[in-house]
């Protein structure tokens, strides 16, 4: 399962959040997410466990549960959606023009 954690303190490090997680049953990785230009934590991570069962009772132990002063959110994570285009339109219609 995986699992969506939120409301992270910045000082709280992958293996703070495989601890805690571990009480629940195995945990198979842990991943805070960065900011690129920083590589200060963004405030939020995902937990993988392998078993079903153990992560919901992560999910219901956890949920709201203070750390670091703050009351995480954990739900279970949702696929990433997938993104299209990216870029600006530069139709003729477009207010984007290209001057080369």
């Amino acid at each position: 399962m995986n699992i969506y954690v939120s409301n992270l303190s910045f000082h709280t490090s992958e293996s703070d959040l495989k601890d805690l997680f571990s009480q629940f049953g195995a945990v198979s990785s842990v991943k805070i997410i960065t900011d690129r230009e920083t590589n200060r934590s963004r405030g939020f991570a995902f937990v993988e466990m392998p078993s079903e069962e153990e992560g919901k009772a992560a999910l219901t132990g956890l949920n709201n549960k203070e750390i670091e002063g703050r009351a995480l959110s954990v739900a279970v994570a949702r696929e990433k959606e997938k993104r299209t285009g990216g870029g600006r339109d530069f139709s003729p219609r477009s207010n984007n023009k290209r001057f080369f």
